[in-house]
């Protein structure tokens, strides 16, 4: 499962560290935003989500527009 975490950006390191240990697999950083983003097992977003200094963990959602109707653009 996709998840986009919101992390204390004075302990970045540590709690990206630390959200490996519990099974993140990270796939983003954004240290000046205090986020991150990566992969994990759906069991473990509550353990995820207890992690020292993760702030949030959102699941990743993916959005699907349908082409306009009658558009000669598309």
């Amino acid at each position: 499962m996709g998840v986009i975490l919101s992390v204390d950006p004075d302990r970045f390191a540590q709690v990206v560290e630390a959200a490996r240990r519990v099974g993140l697999t990270v796939t983003g950083e954004q240290r000046i935003l205090g986020s991150l983003s990566g992969t994990i097992a759906e069991d473990r977003i509550p353990v995820l989500a207890a992690v020292d200094g993760v702030e949030s963990v959102d699941r990743e959602q993916i959005v699907r527009l349908p082409p306009p109707p009658d558009s000669p653009i598309q």
